[in-house]
């Protein structure tokens, strides 16, 4: 199985393990779910934006009213 050796600094890593403390887990088990945790999160967020983006035609039939953000030049909502 492959492995990785992770060089931190001796406050780095005091912090690591607090956070590993802290979910109760070992470092290795934390370092390694923080990993695969980012994954999915990647994953996730390119299929919402992949959904987001099939939606938006009909969203924009649907809610003519409502004008994106990127659209407005504030970058603010509307109230």
């Amino acid at each position: 199985m492959p492995s990785l050796n992770v060089s931190f600094s001796e406050e780095e890593m005091e912090g690591v393990r607090a956070a590993a403390a802290a979910e109760g887990k070992s470092l290795k088990q934390y370092l390694h779910d923080l990993g695969v945790r980012e994954m999915h999160r990647k994953q996730f967020v390119a299929g919402a934006t992949a959904w987001a983006d099939r939606l938006r035609g009909e969203f924009d039939e649907v809610f003519p009213e409502e004008v994106p953000p990127s659209r407005r030049g504030d970058g603010v909502a509307a109230a």
